[in-house]
């Protein structure tokens, strides 16, 4: 069997800021408080949902209380509309491709695991991955590594784990999983701060960087 290949969602396979964003704004209104922009959407992805709603609820100054009262809705617009998403140029080739060659995938992301799986669905991905381990999978979050352990666990030898953040390179590291940045993704410091990391702006290089990682696959 080849080498297991895990892989982030939002930022890495999807650009889902616009998605976040459009759920986002559509719960302030009803608040009557001002939108999030693209940028702000984007800063506040990649601790998971309910942090997604704390950081945008503190923007607008709504109070901490209104958390608890905008997260349930958060996170079942976000899991029934995937509308504003769409995967990065050339996922779905490189998906195919890294499957054609028998590579083990999955998923292991902060969002909500039903989330994940809607929009791996919506997109028409969701048959690569074997696991998807979502935020709400185990009782810790991404950079703790338990919850990319556990996607890796039924897929047998790490090969890569690959992410678009910080938190993602953290996760991978904990866990002593090699780590592929793509560059294009929602990361807020410059490839320096990814020592170590295997770097590409385009997926569809990405399989001839896994058979160079991987020589013989």
């Amino acid at each position: 069997m080849r080498g297991a290949i895990v892989f982030d969602l939002d930022g890495t396979l999807v650009d889902s800021a616009p998605q976040i964003m459009g759920v986002a704004n559509a719960l302030l209104a009803g608040e009557g408080a001002a939108p999030l922009s693209l940028r702000e959407a984007v800063d506040f992805i990649g601790h998971g949902a309910r942090v997604f709603v704390a950081r945008m609820v503190a923007a607008r100054g709504l109070g901490p209380e209104a958390v608890d009262r905008l997260f349930a809705d958060f996170a079942r617009r976000a899991a029934s509309n995937a509308e504003g998403a769409d995967l990065f140029p050339g996922v779905a080739r490189a998906l195919n491709a890294l499957a054609e060659r028998g590579h083990p995938l999955g998923i292991c992301t902060n969002k909500p695991a039903g989330a994940a799986r809607a929009m791996l669905a919506h997109l028409g991905i969701a048959g690569h991955f074997a696991v998807v381990v979502g935020g709400d999978s185990l009782p810790v979050l991404k950079p703790d590594p338990a919850p990319l352990r556990a996607a890796l666990a039924p897929l047998g030898a790490p090969l890569l784990y690959v992410g678009d953040s910080e938190v993602d390179f953290a996760t991978a590291k904990a866990a002593g999983v090699p780590f592929a940045l793509f560059t294009r993704g929602y990361r807020r410091g410059g490839i320096a701060a990814f020592p170590g990391a295997l770097a590409f702006d385009d997926w569809a290089d990405f399989p001839a960087l896994v058979a160079d990682h991987a020589p013989g696959v």
